[in-house]
């Protein structure tokens, strides 16, 4: 049970995925957030105005920057602490370089956990951390229960919560409330795969047309500032709540004959395989150059989301890559939600995000493990 509201800290913050679903919710506070990147951090206190941001490099950020801003009389006891290490280094869609610098940001959030002593931690990385060499996962479980957290670190997709699209992600927690902490059931299903016993009380995974349907469907070079529909599901209805009167970021550039080309001869669902080999690219992954499919969850996005070489990311109905708008429906973020600086700032802001839908439902499942103490 809790008298006061949970006091929280976020690391890694970039622009506030996973602040979204505590700052949201009454029961939390978020008294503090760190980001290294400037526009990060300025669109992180755009969109949470209360939240102290320490716009700095993580290995400059203590516990002792966070007292000195306090008033010695309202000292805050740090209850939970989140974050998640920037990924590249661990993504199956990279190197995986272990050398890579980013991929030993996990020992900040290990001495800043030592440091906060919070009782509940959250730590949210992609699942090539589960394929990393040396069993990196293992070795940072053990770090984390090195201090005393009970540890636990399974993959949640966010489809299954009401994300429309298929991003898994590793979420390791440590609690040191002497319980073990349930993570959240699942909320969406699979309408192919009904064998999930909480189908029931589910809705069916929602798609990349449940998302963006009502926006429209503008060609390269176009930009629209209106909607193109009224809200045609709850989510729509939802992403826009709050919505300022003129849609944001919904521009599309124009792209050399080559990748048009490309574009043109690409069924839905189609990658290079499909293509005629007079103008199949000769390099990229094997999603590079490929397209969505309408009617189903979009598929992983990342901060390329709005270049059509890039993992898949073209428009299923038209011949161009998602705009900066639709990768944010796409993460869950609601058309409020602001982002700053160019195009590319932008798409990085919301590729590299927590979508806002998975953090509401964990912070939910961290209340509960609070209030059931």
């Amino acid at each position: 049970m809790i008298n006061n509201s949970l006091n929280v800290i976020d690391l890694f913050s970039g622009v506030g995925g996973l602040s979204y679903g505590f700052y949201k919710n009454k029961n939390f506070k978020v008294l503090a957030a760190n980001e290294i990147l400037k526009n990060m951090a300025i669109a992180y206190s755009l969109n949470h105005p209360e939240v102290k941001m320490y716009n700095m490099d993580i290995k400059y950020f203590s516990k002792s920057c966070f007292d000195k801003d306090q008033k010695s009389e309202e000292k805050k006891v740090i209850d939970i602490v989140v974050g998640g290490p920037p990924c590249q280094a661990y993504s199956t869609v990279g190197k995986r370089l272990l050398d890579d610098p980013r991929g030993k940001l996990f020992q900040e959030y290990y001495r800043l956990l030592d440091e906060l002593k919070p009782k509940f931690f959250l730590y949210e990385n992609v699942s090539g951390l589960l394929a990393m060499r040396n069993d990196l996962h293992g070795h940072i479980v053990k770090l984390f229960e090195s201090l005393s957290y009970k540890v636990n670190s399974p993959v949640l997709n966010a489809v299954d919560y009401g994300v429309p699209q298929i991003r898994k992600r590793v979420i390791i927690t440590g609690t040191k409330l002497g319980r073990k902490f349930e993570y959240p059931n699942p909320t969406h299903f699979d309408k192919k795969k009904q064998t999930n016993i909480f189908c029931n009380s589910q809705s069916k995974h929602l798609r990349l047309t449940d998302a963006i349907s009502d926006l429209p469907l503008i060609t390269a070079g176009m930009e629209s500032t209106e909607y193109a529909t009224d809200p045609q599901n709850d989510y729509q209805e939802f992403m826009r709540k709050n919505a300022p009167l003129k849609l944001l970021d919904h521009f599309a550039p124009n792209y050399n004959s080559n990748l048009v080309a490309i574009m043109e001869a690409l069924p839905e669902g189609g990658s290079p395989r499909d293509l005629p080999e007079e103008i199949r690219p000769s390099s990229g992954y094997g999603n590079s150059y490929s397209r969505l499919w309408w009617k189903r969850p979009c598929t992983t996005i990342t901060r390329n989301l709005g270049t059509p070489s890039s993992a898949r990311c073209v428009h299923p109905k038209v011949d161009r890559a998602l705009t900066t708008r639709e990768g944010a429906r796409i993460q869950s973020f609601p058309d409020d939600f602001k982002f700053v600086g160019s195009r590319s700032d932008k798409n990085l802001q919301i590729g590299n995000a927590v979508p806002p839908l998975l953090s509401k439902v964990l912070a939910e499942a961290i209340l509960n493990h609070f209030t059931s103490y």
